[in-house]
């Protein structure tokens, strides 16, 4: 088979922010957020994975921008919030799923929007789920791409579990840790990631990102973005995305799949590839299965990634079905 570099038809141009700002949280923590498209259009609120990845601008190109008052935000500690998870001293102790939820709230009251749209894409898909089971009232539909909901089993699955898909690349990613930690990665990388040497934090942090890079897209000519290889990037999205799932996100086991009926007469789509590694189909469907106003769209020939082949086009279906 030959391969290709795959380039995502997008479903709309590259549109700039008409309104931008930080907004104090709290506990130290100041959000970054802006807003696009349509001052006068249907209030929309993307949630960005990882957690720690930040928003890029290609997600502003998923929404028709004459339908949509897009606002986007850094979740705290990533991306332009500050104080940014990649300085090696920052505390992260209040940087919680429920921080997160609350934060959303704040800034849908600052910018004095009723109800909105709710876009979560992977790690997003969890938080989407979390905040929308807590404040219903105040979603008006939801598009969830690549789910998640952070189940300890589907942890272990990422770090231990699909590893018998690509062998080498786990092997590499265990083989930085002791023998006696291997069992538990996720603890493993969360050590060394707390670890008060910066080198030593550094050295982890670029392995945990190599290890996440494999399982992002099924294209093998798939390239992070330049700002994924930098130090901060790096470091810092290895340490919130290791704090999260070394305390199981602060959700219990199977809590945002108990608690979907809260969901009833929200309308959803979810969007899942076929050939997702990280994270296994079987989520989004036993969601679909628990949430009956939520349709499930597979992709077949996609992975992970929200640009993979027939991904850009089923996401921007779904938001265009909402305008």
């Amino acid at each position: 088979m030959t391969w290709r570099r795959y380039t995502p038809p997008m479903p709309y141009p590259l549109i700039e922010p008409y309104e931008h700002g930080w907004l104090d949280v709290g506990d130290g923590n100041s959000i970054y957020w802006e807003q696009c498209g349509n001052p006068d259009g249907r209030p929309a609120v993307v949630l960005h994975g990882g957690p720690g990845s930040g928003c890029s601008k290609g997600m502003r190109r998923l929404f028709d921008p004459a339908a949509y008052r897009l606002v986007l935000f850094d979740q705290r500690n990533c991306g332009r919030s500050t104080p940014t998870a990649g300085d090696p001293t920052t505390d992260l102790s209040a940087n919680t799923t429920w921080h997160l939820v609350e934060d959303i709230e704040r800034l849908r009251k600052r910018l004095g929007i009723d109800r909105w749209l709710v876009y979560g894409n992977s790690w997003g898909s969890t938080l989407a789920l979390a905040y929308a089971e807590r404040y219903a009232d105040r979603v008006a539909a939801m598009v969830l791409a690549a789910v998640t909901m952070t189940r300890r089993s589907e942890i272990d699955w990422l770090y231990r579990g699909v590893g018998r898909f690509v062998p080498e690349q786990h092997e590499r990613f265990l083989s930085h840790l002791p023998e006696a930690e291997r069992g538990d990665p996720v603890a493993g990388y969360y050590r060394l990631l707390q670890d008060s040497d910066p080198p030593t934090q550094l050295a982890a942090a670029r392995h945990w990102c190599e290890w996440e890079n494999a399982l992002v897209s099924i294209d093998p000519g798939w390239k992070p973005e330049p700002r994924r290889l930098t130090d901060e990037f790096q470091r810092g999205f290895a340490r919130v995305v290791t704090h999260y799932f070394h305390h199981n996100a602060w959700l219990e086991e199977g809590q945002l799949l108990r608690d979907a009926r809260r969901l009833a007469g929200i309308p959803g789509v979810l969007i899942h590839g076929r050939m997702d590694l990280g994270s296994a189909l079987e989520t989004a469907w036993q969601l679909s299965m628990a949430w009956p106003e939520a349709e499930l769209t597979i992709v077949e020939s996609a992975g992970h990634s929200s640009g993979d082949p027939g991904m850009p086009e089923a996401i921007g279906a779904a938001l265009d079905r909402f305008r």
